[in-house]
């Protein structure tokens, strides 16, 4: 595959990377030029004869899911604004924390009131691929930061450059080679991701288990005050609480930031556990603590440490409490629109665990299936790249 450059004596109107039987300008043209529009409506939540029929119910959240949570009745659909979309329709978020997102519907279904879709006789592809480049300008520019709504005559009066029909096709296959292999590449890390709950889970359930309480585990600590406006460039290594949810999973080896807020901190040692201590999620994601194998790291708001003892290996109970021991002790979190979890709260909480040889035994074992899966996640953050870079460069 033969991609021109075009950087010297740059020309008006053409991408920087082109395919080199193509010339000629490309044309600007408002979507309402060359796309027809339209958005649906929701029907009466409070009438249940309008839910529970076959008719799948698209919402913005499942713009790139094949199949709905929710199904609505021949009656729900005529009772209300509902539009039918049809498998491979444009979909565009209008609403709420998913504005922007678009993509070509999996799904022949119903659409809400949030959901705008583009139908045209350009390449979709194309215009999808387009769309994205532009799509963190555009949000900027119409909804003046922040979570906002976009608008049918707001995308209606957004305007591209588009190449030859024929230019776009070849575009846009090229774009849709790399999407699959990021789509194949996700399928690995999600494979092994379920490969590891499903090995973690069997040898817990097959092993013989001995009583502890959490109390038993090592010597609870507090942290100090730590919030993003204290991260600097330089500095000591530093883990902030929303961080925990944010940026680090079971394990803590590689610090992200940095601070200068020095005074009154408390630092790691290897082998810490940290747990969060509060979220307006729900009180299952509170039981996801990390492990940090790193000395010396400031830690910082609102969580919860333990030093754990030579009597238990902390890799394994990283593992344990993210996935089999979450329901239990979710019931002692407290709250409702913030739900919180305190050391006081679940020392008492007796748990069943392997003996230490089987929990170092395991910890080893998926210590190695975690390095498989960094590695794969660390290509598909190349194939990202490489996507970014293409819609930079092959796109006006």
């Amino acid at each position: 595959m033969t991609i021109t450059i075009n950087n010297k004596n740059k020309k008006p109107n053409v991408p920087n990377l082109r395919f080199p039987e193509f010339q000629g300008e490309w044309e600007k043209c408002k979507l309402s030029e060359i796309c027809t529009f339209f958005s649906g409506g929701t029907p009466s939540s409070s009438n249940k004869d309008f839910y529970g029929g076959n008719i799948a119910f698209i919402r913005s959240g499942e713009l790139h899911a094949d199949s709905t949570e929710l199904f609505i009745t021949q009656a729900g659909f005529d009772s209300s604004s509902a539009k039918m979309v049809e498998i491979g329709d444009l979909l565009l978020a209008m609403y709420g924390a998913t504005s922007g997102d678009i993509a070509a519907s999996k799904i022949k279904g119903a659409i809400n009131q949030a959901i705008l879709c583009i139908r045209t006789k350009q390449n979709k592809k194309f215009i999808e691929s387009v769309w994205n480049k532009h799509v963190s300008k555009n949000l900027r520019k119409y909804l003046q930061g922040g979570q906002g709504n976009l608008s049918a005559d707001i995308v209606k009066g957004i305007s591209f450059f588009f190449p030859t029909l024929k230019e776009q096709e070849k575009i846009a296959n090229l774009v849709s080679l790399l999407d699959e292999r990021i789509a194949t590449q996700n399928k690995i890390i999600e494979d092994l991701k379920k490969l590891k709950s499903a090995i973690i889970e069997n040898h817990y359930n097959q092993t013989e288990k001995q009583t502890a309480s959490i109390a038993d585990l090592g010597e609870p600590f507090s942290v100090g005050n730590l919030a993003k406006d204290d991260l600097t460039e330089t500095g000591m290594p530093c883990v902030v609480y929303g961080e925990l949810f944010t940026t680090y999973g079971e394990t803590i080896s590689q610090i992200e930031s940095h601070t200068n807020k020095t005074t009154g901190m408390i630092l790691s040692k290897k082998g810490d556990l940290l747990f969060p201590s509060s979220t307006t999620v729900d009180a299952m994601s509170l039981i996801a603590p990390s492990v940090i194998n790193v000395d010396g790291v400031i830690l910082g708001g609102d969580m919860f440490g333990i030093h754990i003892n030579h009597n238990y290996n902390a890799q394994y109970l990283s593992y344990y409490f993210n996935h089999i021991a979450k329901r239990q002790l979710a019931k002692f979190a407290k709250g409702s629109t913030i739900i919180h979890l305190h050391y006081a709260d679940i020392e008492k909480a007796k748990l069943l665990l392997p003996s230490l040889e089987e929990q170092n035994r395991m910890a080893k074992c998926i210590m190695s299936l975690d390095a498989k899966i960094n590695i794969e996640s660390f290509f598909i953050s190349l194939l990202n790249s490489q996507k970014t870079h293409l819609l930079r460069q092959m796109f006006i």
